[in-house]
């Protein structure tokens, strides 16, 4: 099995790729379906948890999440963004000032590392970035964090490519992907963005995700969209949750 990217390859690649991610419009034009997902996840944060006081995004990239929530939203709130990249962060934080009058934080580092306030948020995003986890027991113990950091009603929503269970069915959902890729860019565009998805990543299929969630403590998982290999989904923290399961 080839070794895959490290952090610090996957940190080197968005460096220079903050322009790709910084259209609200488009979202990532390699993902399908990535304004619909978008404005579904941020919308469904908005109705699953009304008051917004503090949102974290992960692998916040140029910060087209953090803003859609909080044009969504309409109302103002604290922004805490986490990406590996620093200019990245940079862009996101540069976009969101004027989208916001509530403080906004850059946290430059790996979810997995960084101290961030348990219990102090109350809707977490996650949009392509979980597929860069790798075995069954990091996915569990990055779940189980993010369930910590929500506040007891709090709600935590994925956008992320996806595998599937069933192989026959991951062939043809991955065919209508490449169909999708070369419908965008042609033959080596497909080529490339699948050969950085094998170097790269390790998604997991949504069935894997939800039954996580659940196991660390989610009351409640909603699947709000998929399409081939993308998928829009998320969980909720009951109001009398303080802490993860074991």
């Amino acid at each position: 099995m080839k070794e895959k990217s490290s952090n610090e390859d996957i940190q080197k690649r968005f460096d220079n790729d903050v322009e790709r991610f910084s259209n609200l419009d488009t979202g990532q034009a390699a993902t399908i379906d990535a304004p619909l997902a978008m404005e579904l996840i941020t919308r469904a944060a908005v109705a699953a948890t009304p008051a917004i006081h503090r949102c974290l995004d992960i692998g916040c990239g140029a910060g087209n999440n953090s803003i859609k929530l909080l044009r969504e939203y309409s109302g103002d709130f604290d922004c805490d963004l986490c990406d590996l990249s620093e200019p990245m962060l940079r862009r996101a934080e540069e976009r969101l000032s004027s989208e916001t009058s509530g403080v906004i934080r850059k946290f430059h580092g790996d979810i997995r590392e960084l101290p961030l306030p348990e219990a102090g948020y109350d809707v977490i995003l996650a949009a392509a970035v979980l597929h860069h986890l790798r075995e069954e027991s990091d996915w569990e113990s990055t779940f189980r964090k993010i369930y910590d950091l929500l506040r007891p009603g709090g709600s935590f929503w994925i956008t992320d490519l996806v595998t599937h269970e069933n192989e026959k069915v991951h062939r043809l959902m991955w065919q209508r992907y490449a169909d999708y890729l070369i419908a965008s860019g042609g033959k080596e565009y497909q080529e490339k963005v699948f050969a950085y998805i094998d170097q790269e990543d390790s998604p997991r299929p949504v069935t894997f995700q939800l039954d996580l969630l659940k196991r660390v403590g989610f009351e409640s998982t909603e699947i709000l969209h998929k399409n081939s290999c993308f998928a829009a989904f998320g969980a909720i923290k009951s109001k009398g949750g303080n802490g993860s399961n074991v």
